[in-house]
């Protein structure tokens, strides 16, 4: 079976703004979130991961470009393994934020958020996952063009290693929480309805601490300075996004950490300017070479190699280097090199460079200037 159009999934037409995306995801994240549809939970549950997926490809700049132009065969690749998973997923934060925010209200009904994995309410005894991290991570376009790995420096907080997270004092433990009698939630009744609120006291944990550990006070949670190792693919571009899973903010009493999301940005370069997989250069010639043809050597990302320049070649003109460009990062081959002559205007001349010039002007005439010639002939034509 054919797979359906993400802007079709998302209820969106192919020009929808940024904006646009990300409200149709929250609107249809909340709609079909499988602890919404417990009656028809396994349905819902591949609806909301369609949806998931049609944001990951939607919400990237990149991939977006890319399925645009190509349709789904142009993502061949873009998933690790061969189609969508959740590994793929990198917005985690952003369902955080979606069911953070209602987790009150769904919880008043019976709904624990928390049950698909992505946060919310919890019930007695539930662990709490650590917060995402995000750097920003500068490459110099040949550091993007090899593949480089990068090393960032980076403040988080980790398992406090005094009470290995669990906020109490070593020798000592957790207790029920005499207030909710370790259920997590407060409930009370009204008429037909019961209305359940996370615990004040141990915030939804079922336990509490008698006696805090003295190294995080009981947080669980410690602040340390960390070197992290960040391997960027060749052929990244600004605007990438990588997700290191785990190397986010820790989370206490064995919680799962947060990820770390690395965002890429490629400086310009001062020889090459980028347009996707290719790359433009500028090279300057001498009006004898482009006049009598010649051999010149041309800049590569790999070094220099000699390219021929036809005899009567013009400035501006465009001449293609395949294989000499930017390599996908999707492993879909690399891109070519554009190179653009530029035919060098001589200055300083000396007495007999000016008369040789000179008698060159009064030998050619109209004859071997092409371009002249027919600009001449269309003002002609004008000015009837």
């Amino acid at each position: 079976m054919s797979k359906r159009d993400y802007y079709e999934i998302l209820g969106l037409s192919k020009g929808a703004s940024a904006d646009e995306i990300k409200r149709a995801y929250r609107r249809l994240a909340l709609k079909h979130h499988p602890d919404k549809n417990p009656e028809n939970h396994k349905e819902a549950e591949e609806k909301f991961k369609e949806i998931c997926e049609a944001y990951e490809v939607l919400s990237d700049e990149q991939k977006k470009r890319t399925y645009d132009q190509f349709g789904h065969e142009g993502l061949r690749g873009a998933f690790k393994g061969g189609g969508f998973d959740w590994s793929d997923f990198t917005h985690y934060s952003d369902l955080e934020d979606i069911f953070g925010n209602f987790s009150d209200i769904f919880s008043s009904f019976g709904v624990d958020l928390g049950g698909f994995g992505f946060g919310g309410g919890r019930r007695g005894g539930g662990v709490r996952r650590g917060s995402h991290l995000g750097v920003e991570l500068e490459l110099s376009l040949r550091e993007a063009a090899q593949g480089v790995e990068k090393v960032v420096r980076l403040m988080r907080r980790e398992s406090c290693p005094t009470c290995k997270g669990e906020g109490a004092k070593p020798g000592t433990k957790r207790i029920t929480c005499p207030e909710c009698r370790g259920a997590g939630q407060i409930r009370t009744t009204g008429g037909f309805f019961t209305i359940a609120r996370t615990c004040a006291r141990c915030g939804g944990e079922g336990k509490v601490i008698q006696t805090p550990c003295s190294n995080c006070r009981g947080k669980g949670l410690v602040r340390a300075e960390r070197k992290i190792h960040v391997k960027v693919p060749a052929g990244a571009d600004t605007g990438l996004r990588l997700r290191i899973s785990g190397e986010g903010e820790g989370a206490p009493r064995g919680g799962r950490s947060g990820d770390l999301y690395v965002d890429i940005s490629v400086e310009p370069d001062e020889m090459f300017e980028r347009h996707g997989r290719d790359l433009v250069c500028a090279v300057p010639i001498t009006f004898a070479q482009a006049a009598l043809g010649a051999e010149i050597e041309v800049p590569t990302l790999n070094g220099k190699i000699n390219m021929k320049v036809p005899a009567g070649t013009q400035s501006g003109k465009f001449f293609r280097i395949r294989g000499k460009g930017m390599p996908d990062v999707h492993g879909g081959g690399r891109g070519d090199e554009l190179v653009k002559v530029v035919v060098e205007t001589p200055t300083g001349l000396n007495a007999r460079q000016r008369d040789l010039l000179k008698e060159f002007a009064k030998e050619g005439g109209e004859k071997v200037n092409p371009l002249s010639r027919s600009f001449m002939e269309k003002a002609k034509r004008l000015f009837k």
